[in-house]
C-alpha cells in the first residue's frame, strides 16, 4: 500500500547490543573500573613472584641435598677455622709472621697431636677392651665375695652383668678396630680430611679478608661495631677453648701420674686418663663425676678397695685445687660459659652429630654467648641484691 511507512525490521540489531558485541570481540566483556585492572595486575606479577621464588628455592633445596657432604665438612671447616684464628692472630702478632706461616705451625701442632692420639688412643681403647673383656667376670666375682664378706651378700647379679659388660667391650673393641682401620686404610676418609684441611688453611689465613668483605657492605658505623662484636667474641671462644684444652692435659696427666703410681697397668691407665680428662673439662656439671666414676670402678677391680679409696680421694683434692686455683688463672683472660648453656649444648650436639657434635657444641655455644654479650645496648643494673638480716635483728623480729 502506497504512502504507508514501512514496517520495522526485527531481525535489526539494537545498538547498545552491537556496542556489547564489539567490547566482548576486543576482549573485554564489560567495562572494568580502574581499581580492578590494577588488582588485577598485582594478582599476577605477586603470582608470578611467588613462582619464581619457589622454583628457585626447590632447586636450592635439591642441590643442598646434592651437595649435603661437601656443606657438612664445609660447616666443619668453619668451625676448625674460627677455634685456631686467636693462635694465629697471637702468632702474627708477636712474631711478625704471615698468616700461612702461622696456620702451618697450628696445623703441625694439631697433626702432631693427633697422630699420638691415634698411635696410643686407639689401639689402648681396643686392647683395654679385650683385656677387660676377659678378666670382667673376675673382677665381679671379687667385687661380690668382698661385699658378701663385709656387708652378708653379693651386690650385683654376676652372670647379667657379666654377659651386659661383655657384649658392651666388645662393640667398644669392634669401634676400635674400625675407627683405626678407617684411619689407616680409609680412602673415602683422607680424602674427606684433605678437604676439611684445605679450607680450614684458606679460611683462617683469609678471615681478615673475608671479614672485609662482610663488613664492605655495611655503613662505616655498623663496620666498627661488626669488627668489634667479632674480635672479642672470636678472641674469648678461642681463650675458653685453649683453657678447656690446657685443664684436659693437666687433668688427664696428674690423673695418669696417679693411676700408675697406684699399680694400675699401663694398658689400663693411658685410656682411663684420656677418658677422665676429656669428659671432666668438656661435659659440665655430671662430667667431673662420669670421668671420675669409671676410673675409681676399674681401680677397684684390678687393684683393690684401698687404690680405689686412694684414687678417689686424689679426685676429690684435684677438684677443688682445680676450681679454686688453676681454672680462674688459665681462664682469667677468656669468658665462663653458663653451666646449664653448656650442659644444654652438649646434650644437643650429642642427640645431633654424637661425640663430634658434643665435643663442637661447647665452642659453638661459647661463640654465640660471647656474640650475645659483646652485640646490643646495655645499661646499668639498679636492682639491689636482698639483704639478709643478722642474728641480731631477726632475734628482735621473733620476741614481737
Amino acid at each position: 500500500m502506497t504512502g504507508q511507512a514501512p514496517a520495522s525490521d526485527s531481525s535489526e540489531v539494537p545498538s547498545e547490543v552491537a556496542d556489547a558485541a564489539r567490547l566482548w570481540a576486543g576482549g573485554r566483556r564489560y567495562a572494568e573500573p580502574e581499581y580492578a585492572a590494577w588488582a588485577s595486575h598485582f594478582t599476577w606479577v605477586v603470582l608470578r613472584r611467588i613462582v619464581v621464588v619457589g622454583v628457585l628455592t626447590a632447586l636450592a633445596v635439591a642441590m643442598a641435598v646434592a651437595a649435603r657432604g661437601l656443606l657438612g665438612m664445609l660447616v666443619i671447616s668453619t668451625f676448625f677455622a674460627l677455634a685456631i684464628v686467636p693462635g694465629v692472630n697471637a702468632l702474627t702478632a708477636r712474631y711478625g709472621m704471615r698468616r700461612g706461616a702461622a696456620v702451618g705451625i697450628v696445623y703441625l701442632i694439631a697433626a702432631m697431636a693427633v697422630v699420638l692420639l691415634v698411635a696410643v688412643l686407639i689401639p689402648a681403647v681396643v686392647t683395654f677392651a679385650h683385656e677387660a673383656q676377659d678378666s670382667v667376670g673376675a673382677w665381679i666375682a671379687d667385687l661380690n665375695q668382698w661385699t658378701t664378706d663385709h656387708f652378708g651378700g653379693p651386690i650385683v647379679d654376676g652372670d647379667a652383668t657379666t654377659e651386659q659388660t661383655n657384649a658392651f667391650l666388645a662393640k667398644v673393641a669392634q669401634w676400635g678396630s674400625s675407627v683405626f682401620g678407617l684411619v689407616t686404610s680409609g680412602i673415602g676418609f683422607v680424602v674427606d680430611i684433605f678437604t676439611i684441611a684445605a679450607f680450614t688453611f684458606y679460611i683462617a689465613a683469609d678471615f681478615p679478608k673475608l671479614r672485609k668483605a662482610v663488613a664492605g657492605r655495611m655503613t662505616p658505623e655498623r663496620q666498627r661495631v661488626f669488627g668489634w662484636i667479632t674480635d672479642q667474641s672470636i678472641e674469648q671462644t678461642g681463650g675458653y677453648f685453649y683453657s678447656r684444652l690446657l685443664l684436659m692435659l693437666v687433668n688427664g696427666g696428674l690423673g695418669f701420674a696417679v693411676m700408675v703410681i697406684l699399680g694400675l697397668p699401663l694398658v689400663y691407665a693411658v685410656p682411663m686418663a684420656l677418658f677422665m680428662g676429656f669428659v671432666s673439662e668438656f661435659i659440665p656439671f655430671i662430667g667431673t663425676y662420669i670421668g671420675a666414676a669409671l676410673p675409681i670402678l676399674l681401680m677397684l677391680a684390678v687393684q683393690g678397695l684401698v687404690p680405689a679409696v686412694l684414687f678417689l680421694v686424689w679426685v676429690i683434692i684435684y677438684q677443688q685445687v682445680e676450681n679454686y686455683w688453676l681454672s680462674p688463672r688459665f681462664s682469667s683472660h677468656t669468658m665462663e660459659l653458663n653451666g646449664a648453656v653448656a650442659f644444654g649444648a652438649a646434650i644437643a650436639g650429642g642427640a645431633i652429630a654424637g661425640p663430634m657434635g658434643a665435643f663442637m657444641a661447647l665452642p659453638v655455644a661459647a661463640l654465640i654467648t660471647a656474640i650475645v654479650k659483646n652485640a646490643g645496648r646495655t645499661y646499668t643494673v639498679v636492682i639491689e641484691e636482698p639483704t639478709v638480716p643478722d642474728a641480731h635483728s631477726r632475734w628482735q623480729f621473733w620476741r614481737k
